[in-house]
């Protein structure tokens, strides 16, 4: 898994490619606080080249979106793949997180 960070005006973009699984879904949620820690509260998380997320990965990305959900702001979903789509759908979880098409769609929704 590689997770790069661009920060933009008012979001910062989180770009993920690669599995999202049990032996590495702590990462991405140590960046994910990293982020907000640093004042971070807007982020947008861009799936699109992901090709696998498993619940633990799942359960990472609501507890970033708690986390900044309790500061005011919020977590974006960009571009999942149709695979992801399926594991957000399968889990409940397309209802509680914004998702969209494309980046732009993501950054341009703050």
């Amino acid at each position: 898994m590689d997770i790069s960070i661009t920060e933009m005006n008012r979001v910062d973009l989180v770009t993920v490619s690669g599995r999202i699984d049990s032996s590495n879904a702590t990462q991405l949620g140590e960046r994910l606080n990293e982020q907000i820690d640093s004042g971070s509260v807007n982020l947008v998380v861009d799936l699109a080249n992901v090709e696998y997320m498993s619940s633990a990965g799942l359960r990472e990305l609501v507890a970033a979106l708690k986390r900044v959900k309790k500061d005011g702001g919020d977590l974006r979903l960009s571009s999942p793949s149709d695979r992801v789509r399926e594991v957000l759908d399968l889990a409940g979880l397309s209802t509680i997180f914004e998702i969209y098409d494309d980046q732009v769609a993501a950054v341009g929704s703050f």
